[in-house]
């Protein structure tokens, strides 16, 4: 069989079946020092809307788990995590 008869038979081959789309999830690119900062900048986000959410929350639900859930997640002091600087690593310091 030479080697145009088999390219010929692959194409028909390839022709004949539905082709295979494969699908990749892009890779995070970032840095772990600004993915870091990404997700600390969520949880404070976080943690206003549940503030908000808290605030108007009807007197009727006050004492509930729910209004202690909300106040748990007030009272977190995530400053402290928006004052931490991870290490940039491998000399980069």
């Amino acid at each position: 069989m030479t080697n145009a008869e088999r390219q010929a038979r692959y194409r028909a081959a390839r022709a004949a079946a539905r082709p295979v789309i494969h699908y990749r999830r892009a890779g995070d690119h970032r840095s772990r020092v600004r993915r870091w900062h990404d997700a600390v900048a969520v949880l404070l986000a976080l943690q206003a809307e549940y503030r908000a959410w808290l605030q108007v929350l009807p007197e009727s639900l006050q004492e509930g788990a729910t209004a202690e859930a909300l106040q748990a997640i007030d009272d977190l002091d995530l400053d402290e995590l928006e004052a931490i600087e991870p290490p940039k690593g491998f000399g980069r310091d």
